[in-house]
This record gives structure tokens, sequence and C-alpha cells, in this order.
């Protein structure tokens, strides 16, 4: 017999920081919904609104590393001078693909650092590292984890205690609460993560990038409709039904959870 606590869910809001649609899609996506934990981005322009959100609300946070910016308008640049890292303009490479025929480890340790130390000195305390679009750089960040002493959660020692990861995002608005509720119904006993990207409706979404780029779904339509899925009465009615316990990734790698009406 499952037990309540039995299934421990972290439900995961990425690229806090990003920008201002995004920092409140994630405040509100954990005030009013189900997600537990964000990945914020140091190098972005709305980092210093994101780790204030974070203060106020108390949400954990982890890194979410980032060597790459995806976007045709929206850029951001590392906070380091290795070379090997920007293109012309000065800013991250837009694909995991160019960023690894270009970048140099040394050049990515220092940048990665950089950005994990800027998380100290808002006051913002790590539960992990992640990455974002990819794991391209694993030397890069196994060496980041081991300097800093923060888990890179995609190790295998931290896998390991997971027995599941999923992304909620990357379908069609129609589908998803459907998706949501099957996902749910599904969960088996331990810890399991599932990988949201909420953002409130904003022209700033919109205006990220032209509609012919390869992320232009990542930009709006996938963000507005992860909102609505996570603060959707019914997929918290059954969370509590199901006695799935919504924790942080430490708790969820403990044993130990807050419970669905935190």
């Amino acid at each position: 017999m499952i037990m309540p606590g039995d299934i421990r869910l972290v439900v995961r809001g990425d690229d806090f920081g990003m920008c201002h649609a995004v920092n409140e899609g994630i405040r509100r996506a954990f005030t009013e919904g189900i997600v537990t934990t964000t990945s914020a981005m140091a190098p972005c322009p709305w980092f210093g609104g994101a780790a204030e959100i974070a203060k106020e609300t108390e949400i954990p946070v982890g890194a979410h590393l980032t060597l790459t910016c995806e976007w045709d308008y929206l850029r951001w640049r590392p906070l380091t001078c290795g070379a090997s890292l920007s293109g012309a303009d000065g800013t991250f490479l837009p694909t995991v693909e160019l960023a690894q025929q270009h970048y140099e480890h040394g050049d990515a340790v220092r940048e990665l650092l950089a950005q994990v130390e800027r998380f100290g000195v808002a006051g913002i305390g790590l539960d992990y590292l992640d990455h974002h679009m990819g794991p391209a750089f694993p030397a890069a960040y196994a060496e980041v984890s081991e300097l800093t002493g923060v888990r890179y959660l995609y190790a295998d020692a931290v896998r390991s205690g997971l027995a599941s990861i999923s992304e909620l995002s990357p379908r069609g608005a129609a589908g998803k609460k459907e998706w949501m509720l099957g996902y749910l119904h599904g969960l088996t006993p331990g810890a399991h993560l599932l990988v949201c990207h909420p953002g409130v409706d904003s022209p700033e979404l919109a205006s990220l990038t032209g509609p012919d780029s390869v992320p232009y779904r990542w930009a709006a339509e996938y963000r507005l409709s992860d909102l609505d899925v996570l603060t959707d009465p019914q997929v918290r009615e059954l969370i509590g039904e199901l006695g799935i316990m919504l924790c942080s990734l430490p708790e969820a790698l403990s044993g130990s959870a807050r419970g669905a009406d935190r």
C-alpha cells in the first residue's frame, strides 16, 4: 500500500532571473501553485529581481549554470572575460552546439564559478547546480561542483536518488493539463523531479525572439500554459488525493517533505 509521503515530488521552475515575466511567473507558480524550487540564471538582466523574490518568498534556489543565450533580441553576456564563451557581439553563443565548438574548459570553469559566487553576493544559498539548454559541458559542471561543494543535480550520485526526471513544458497548451494529470497518476514511490518554465502573459515574452526562430515556442507559448497548469486547482486537488508530497530537492533526497498544503 502506498502511504502519504511515499511519493515525493520536486517541481522546478527554470530560468529565474531571465526577465521580469519569468520572475513573476515563478513567483506565482510557487505562491499560488505547486512549484517547490527554482533554478536561477546569474548572468541574466533580471537576476537582481529574482534574488529579491527568492528572499521574500523563501523559495529554494539552485544555480541554472549557463554558457549559452538562445534568444534573438534578449541577449546576455558572460560575467567573466573568457574569449571562447562569446560571439562577436560579446554575448553568449546561441546554441549548445556552437558553444561546444568554441568554449575552452578553463574559461567555462571560471565563468561558472563567477556565476555561483554571484548568488553568495546576493545572499542566496544554493541547494544544487544544474544546466541551461542541456548537459553540454559535463567536465566543467563536475569541477565547479567539486570546487564549490554544491551538488550537481545530474551527477550520477544525485540522479541515483531520483526515481524519474520529466519535463512539463514542451507540449501544446491544449493537452498539457491532461498530460499533467496522467503524470501524477503514474508516479511511483520515491523522489521525482518535474521541470517547468512558468511565465506571466506579457509583451516582454512575445518580443524575445522572432517567429521563425527555433526556440520561438519557448518564449511565450510553453511558459504561459505551464503557469496555467501549475496553478490549476484540479492539479493541486489530485496531488492531495494521491498523497503526493511536494518538496525541495534536499527534502526529496532525504525522504522528508512539507506536504501539498505548504
